[in-house]
């Protein structure tokens, strides 16, 4: 027995409370072992003889619990390392977590550093520009001559101090007056040197991104803009004060001697009022302490028309220095007040209006202002806050909503009465997309610069120089006179249109050479009222033209691997586009290989190579894909090239992918990819077979017997995928006969073959209507669906109600279509007219824009869905509504997600959860039923190569 216990006394537990020796030993209850580990080796020891065992202090009730307790309590122990092992260890471990610790404090600090350069960046911009304008004042004093300046900043610098001083004189006027105006109380708010920054900024601003080209902008937009500037301004400082009074310590308030004051003040008239049982106003007194209210429309307007009318009397522009010495120089206005005359445009009459027009020599200076205008909302430096709520998210301090409602109730209600739980994934998935970090890809952005600054008109970018203008024929005949005076007119639209686009693109280089430098940069998102997201920031994003996304890339690079090659010889025949789009997968990577010479070129010498890549559809993004493909195959291992490029994926024809699963529409799945196939289908050039099939029959015809015979004939020359294209694009969102007309009407004027002016509007009309109905007979399933959301909404609209849904994400949907009522205000400058929002429904726009909402709804929701899911896996997502990007190494998990997440979208019974929550809100209206279904299996998406290429 002792020989027995001496080993394992040694391992026993430690000791326990004394049981009574007389007690009744325990019932024997059968304990299951704890699973064992695995078994570890052995090192077998000398066993030490054992001390005499003292077998009067033994209990056999400590045996039992012993035996009964888990087998990893009782291991033998190892012999401990040799200790200067152990030191070796331990001191290695030590640099170790020094250098993590090293790196982490470095990482936090320049997130701090660029936080507050962030934080500058959103509440300084103004106050940056005022002070640039002082100190070029007193260079000018100190130096007794002007700066070498930009001649649009020479302007600003010339207007800076005039309408400086006319402000602050204004707001004094208005301090002292016992009965103020109704923008008095706006205007005291900023000083004057801010408040003048802010209204030259933003009138040119306006006035660059006019679309007419000419140089004016509409008073109420202006009003409009300038009021909402200054309030925004007001909001943030007003923000950025009260967070830096909240986070001062007790210590720092009591040293402020000025917010003591404040405060003290604030305190003192509560306690009077409330004293005064004047509760009413002491409420509305905190209350504008805790939370700023909206200014509003009228007040705004009211405001910015003051202050316009003062730029007005304060700007002044000097005509060039081509005067005799003797004569006096010639000043005049920098802008007008002007009244304009009712004219036609794109088939719809323009009232007569009042518009703020630029002096020619401010309009000349246009193209080059761009870089010092101030841009608000423009990308940021450390990644977006958290979406929490409509208000909370997104800009550190510059005012920011989930969603863009334009002032409509409606919505912005509906979003804040839902909880924030129902919001969860609408929140989480822009804050992945707001969290993606871009870069400016600097070689590509070179290249587009060298260009630009040779005079453009190559790559899609817009022509330097204008169209000149037609001679006057030295005939008297009159309609040779009237033929010259409508080609004189058109030739100046087209150079108003080609100055409106130049504008276009220096705002966008000038974000692009802001942004050059810096790591990376985000994009907070925000939604539409239908739940598509979009980059807050207007003019430098992966949303705009093919030269942003070209000038855009991934801050944070990924291997490519083995797909990941083959994704971007895809991606790079896809961006080249002319029918390669259209093409196998194969067939794409055979055609890259075929055009390698080509491709190593232009990634070598873009601007003066053979300039392969110019030729493409997408020339920017083509050489961006150029650049990185060629980087790749020239390293030693093309497989681990690191590339930043994000790859498309893009839906075919999405709508109508939507209409056909909505449907279960077997044979309109087959045509837009939701059925597996060797090759891509493609809609368009099957809609434009079907186009030209008709054409050529009625051209065959009696023209005696038919009108469109002669229409036929011109058209049968120019029936092409093209041209039919946008029509099939849009034609599920909605699109109108006049729309779609307008649409074919441009691609005939770009084929340039039918000069006619009213000949070109016979064949348009034509071509429209024989489009609409191939697209009629190819999908009389998404038609009977168009149709059935239409009747409900016409139903719904009949009893003065919005039409209103809920997403399948969770997002409430409240179509914003009402009857607006026009009212007057007089202003210091002249009586506006303003848009209110009515009580009364626009029955006809719920009707129509209800199908292409919906629809939209639901692209958004399999967008928001496949980003959650893709953020889950580890990919790095972006998305422009239709089109997902990764890394090309991440291509083909996404093409998995995205196709599994449509499939659980359409798993769930969508238009059966329409018609219930509709009869749920409005019970006494009897809806039509859910149309009948097709028999398309959705889960055959799975395995369609081409539904999202």
């Amino acid at each position: 027995m002792p020989l027995l216990l001496a080993p394992i006394s040694t391992c026993a537990p430690p000791p326990r409370p004394r049981l009574r020796r007389l007690s009744p030993p325990p019932p024997m209850v059968a304990v299951l072992p704890a699973p064992a580990p695995p078994p570890r080796p052995v090192t077998l020891l000398p066993i030490p003889t054992p001390p005499p065992l003292n077998t009067d202090a033994f209990d056999w009730l400590d045996l039992f619990a012993f035996l009964n307790s888990p087998a990893d309590s009782y291991q033998i122990p190892h012999p401990p390392p040799p200790l200067a092992d152990n030191a070796a260890v331990e001191e290695e471990l030590a640099i170790i977590l020094e250098r993590e610790k090293d790196r982490e404090r470095a990482r936090r600090a320049d997130h701090r550093r660029l936080r507050q350069r962030q934080v500058k960046a959103e509440t300084e911009a103004w106050a940056r520009a005022a002070e640039e304008y002082r100190q070029l004042e007193r260079e000018m004093l100190d130096r007794h001559l002007a700066p070498q300046l930009p001649y649009v900043k020479s302007l600003f610098l010339g207007w800076f101090e005039p309408l400086r001083d006319a402000v602050a004189r204004d707001q004094d006027v208005q301090r002292r007056k016992r009965v103020k105006h109704v923008y008095a109380k706006y205007l005291l708010l900023l000083p004057a040197e801010k408040v003048a920054v802010i209204v030259m900024h933003k009138m040119m601003g306006l006035l660059m991104s006019s679309k007419d080209g000419c140089g004016s902008v509409r008073v109420v937009q202006a009003a409009h803009s300038i009021g909402e500037a200054v309030e925004r301004e007001y909001k943030v400082q007003a923000f950025f004060q009260k967070t830096r009074r909240k986070t001062r310590s007790k210590t720092d308030s009591e040293n402020d001697p000025a917010l003591n004051k404040e405060q003290a003040k604030c305190r003192k008239l509560v306690k009077s009022l409330v004293r005064r049982r004047k509760l009413t106003e002491a409420q509305k007194l905190v209350q504008q302490e805790i939370e700023l209210e909206e200014w509003g429309t009228e007040a705004q307007v009211k405001l910015g028309t003051r202050l316009i009318e003062l730029l007005l009397d304060s700007a002044f522009v000097q005509s060039p220095a081509d005067q005799t010495p003797d004569s006096s120089p010639d000043f005049r206005p920098a802008f007008k007040h002007v009244l304009r005359k009712p004219i036609v445009e794109n088939g719809r009459l323009k009232k007569k209006h009042f518009v703020i027009e630029c002096d020619p020599l401010v309009h000349e200076g246009f193209e080059s202002t761009a870089r010092h205008v101030e841009i608000p909302y423009l990308p940021m430096l450390v990644p977006p806050t958290k979406w929490k709520g409509y208000d909370k998210g997104g800009h550190l301090f510059l005012p920011s909503y989930v969603m863009r409602t334009h002032g409509v109730k409606d919505q912005k209600e509906a979003i804040k009465s839902v909880p924030r739980k129902q919001l969860r994934k609408v929140f989480e998935a822009l804050d992945i997309l707001g969290g993606t970090k871009w870069r400016v890809n600097r070689r590509v952005h070179d290249v587009v610069e060298t260009i630009w600054s040779r005079g453009g008109g190559i790559a899609g970018l817009v022509d330097k120089g204008n169209i000149p203008l037609p001679e006057q024929p030295e005939t008297e005949d009159p309609d040779e006179i009237q033929k010259w005076k409508w080609s004189v007119k058109k030739t100046k639209k087209a150079n108003r249109e080609l100055h409106a686009e130049r504008c276009d693109t220096e705002l966008k280089l000038s974000v692009a050479r802001k942004m050059r430098e810096e790591d990376g940069f985000y994009y907070p998102h925000n939604l539409d009222f239908r739940g598509r997201a979009y980059p807050m920031h207007p003019h430098l994003s992966h949303l705009g033209s093919d030269l942003c996304r070209g000038v855009l890339e991934y801050a944070e690079g990924r291997p490519l691997g083995k797909s990941g090659l083959r994704w971007l010889k895809i991606h790079l025949a896809n961006k080249y586009g002319g029918g390669i789009e259209k093409l196998s997968h194969e067939s794409k990577l055979a055609f890259v290989e075929d055009h390698l010479p080509d491709i190593f070129d232009s990634a070598s010498n873009p601007v003066d190579g053979n300039c392969w890549w110019i030729n493409a559809e997408d020339p920017f993004q083509c050489l961006a894909a150029c650049m990185d493909l060629s980087k790749a195959l020239e390293s030693p291992s093309p497989h681990d090239a690191v590339s930043h490029l994000p790859i498309h994926q893009d839906g075919s024809c999405n709508g109508l992918q939507h209409y056909a699963a909505l449907g279960r529409d077997y044979m309109g799945a087959a045509a837009v990819n939701l059925v597996p196939g060797e090759k891509p289908a493609d809609i368009y050039s099957e809609i434009a077979a079907r186009v030209l099939d008709v054409v050529r029959e009625d051209s065959m015809k009696d023209p005696a017997t038919d009108p469109s015979v002669s229409l036929a004939k011109v058209l049968v020359d120019e029936v092409d995928r093209k041209l039919v294209k946008q029509t099939v694009m849009t034609s599920v969102y909605g699109v109108t006969f006049i729309g779609a007309r307008q649409q074919i009407m441009k691609r005939l004027q770009e084929k340039g073959h039918i000069t006619d002016d009213k000949l070109l509007y016979d064949v348009s009309c034509y071509a429209t209507r024989v489009t609409l109905d191939a697209l009629g007979q190819m999908f009389q399933s998404a038609r009977a669906i168009m149709a059935w959301l239409g009747d409900c909404a016409k139903m719904i609209a009949s009893k003065n109600q919005p039409v209103r849904w809920t997403s399948p994400v969770g997002l409430p949907v409240v179509q914003p279509y009402k009857k607006y009522k026009n009212y007057m205000i007089r202003t210091s400058l002249q009586c506006l007219a303003l848009r209110r929002e009515g009580d009364a429904i626009a029955t006809q726009r719920q009707k129509a824009a209800f199908p292409p909402n919906f629809v939209h709804s639901l692209d958004s929701s399999h967008m928001m869905m496949t980003a959650i899911t893709c953020k889950e896996a580890g990919l790095h997502f972006a998305g422009v509504h239709d089109s997902f990007w990764v890394h090309a190494c991440d291509v083909d998990k996404m093409n998995q997600i995205l196709r599994e997440q449509f499939v659980e979208l359409y798993s769930m019974p969508i238009l059966e959860n329409l018609l219930e929550e509709f009869q749920t809100l409005f019970p006494t209206v009897e809806f039509p039923p859910c149309p009948a279904q097709g028999n398309f299996d959705v889960r055959e998406v799975l395995k369609s190569t081409y539904f999202f290429n």
